[in-house]
């Protein structure tokens, strides 16, 4: 299933602005959540295979709806807008995060939100609001250390061993953390044979 999944010709399906706008629940989806330009556009580029397909921006707060690129009918990967930092009004940025909410606890087809965080800050205290709020709302999560190529190891074996421990007392969370570099390519394998698992296996 694995290899056929990846042959497939990754699209962007819709982007939404409200809840009025998702498209029908049908193929399976995962999300892809964290905070303002912590990668989750450009780790989306990578495990797709493409280099624009997800805008990608140094702007804190580029990502304004949910982006939704469909593989086939076999899986829908959705980007969210960042949580955190944002070069947006208030008012905007609490839109979103109503958005969001809404979204992750209303779609029963979500198989999935990936929670990506930077692996040179490790877990901060919004991640862990969002972790709370996720556990509450019993959405299964899994976390993503992203541009771990900006680690040396030493640094990256005690970020993983201080994120798992961390996870460990999280009821929704995976207890297997995956590691990335977008740049490098590291991780990229590992986390497209998770989302295999996640598709559509008819």
């Amino acid at each position: 299933m694995a290899a056929d999944l990846w042959r497939m010709a990754a699209r962007h399906h819709a982007a939404v602005a409200d809840l009025a706008g998702l498209p029908p629940m049908a193929a399976p989806e995962v999300c892809f959540g964290g905070r303002s330009n912590v990668g989750k556009s450009t780790l989306l580029n990578a495990v797709l295979g493409r280099r624009q397909l997800a805008r990608t921006s140094s702007t804190p707060g580029r990502t304004q709806l949910l982006h939704f690129y469909a593989l086939g009918d076999a899986l829908m990967l959705v980007d969210l807008p960042g949580y955190g930092y944002a070069r947006a009004s208030r008012s905007k940025v609490g839109q979103w995060t109503r958005l969001v909410r809404d979204y992750l606890r209303g779609r029963a087809n979500l198989r999935r939100m990936f929670l990506l965080v930077d692996s040179r800050r490790g877990l901060g205290a919004r991640d862990r609001d969002v972790m709370r709020d996720l556990d509450a709302a019993a959405v299964a999560y899994q976390v993503v250390l992203t541009k771990i190529d900006e680690l040396k190891d030493p640094e990256l074996i005690l970020r993983q061993r201080d994120t798992e421990a961390e996870l460990a007392s999280h009821p929704a969370a995976f207890p297997e953390l995956l590691v990335t570099s977008a740049t490098t390519g590291l991780g990229i394998d590992a986390m497209r044979a998770v989302l295999a698992d996640l598709a559509v296996t008819e």
